[in-house]
């Protein structure tokens, strides 16, 4: 099978894989708490942002494993889908910015966790759609910090909100 990033199979790979697992059951974790979760002013809309962002990594690992596709093509594919992530994690940046008791470093801290994916997607499709196979190393630490981020969510959502 080739593909436009040859060398990335394995990874694209792994990351459709584990992205996906993780996204099931950072849906289960959220079910569990679910009532607790409604009753907060910013859990709801993170949880919408940090599961975009691990869909998004989910969907680029298996659109870069398409046979023939051009760097552009996937590059395009990359950016609708963090067009969508960027909406999901502007209602959580809005929702942590409304969030009362919080201040400072506690609000900075739940916006560049939620932010990061997505600009580092942004830089990586922007890249292929120039034609540059480099761009595809921000796309892979996007997806990297986006299942980082799931994992440090569905401790929220299972733990700390029962704090």
């Amino acid at each position: 099978m080739e593909t436009a990033l040859p060398g990335w199979s394995d990874f694209n790979v792994a990351v459709a894989g584990a992205g996906a697992a993780l996204a099931g059951l950072l849906i289960v974790a959220m079910s569990v708490n679910i009532a607790e979760i409604l009753k907060t002013e910013t859990l709801p809309a993170r949880a919408g942002s940090s599961i975009g962002a691990l869909v998004l990594a989910v969907a680029a690992a298996c659109l870069a494993l398409i046979p023939g596709q051009p760097l552009w093509l996937l590059g395009l594919e990359v950016l609708a889908g963090v067009g969508l992530v960027w909406l999901l994690e502007a209602f959580a940046v809005r929702a942590i910015l409304r969030e009362e008791g919080r201040h400072g470093a506690g609000r900075s801290g739940k916006v560049l966790v939620g932010a990061l994916p997505p600009a580092l997607f942004s830089v990586g499709a922007v890249l292929l759609v120039a034609g540059a196979d480099t761009g595809y190393v921000w796309v892979a630490a996007g997806s990297i910090l986006a299942i980082v981020g799931a994992v440090l969510f569905s401790w929220v959502a299972l733990v700390e909100i029962l704090r």
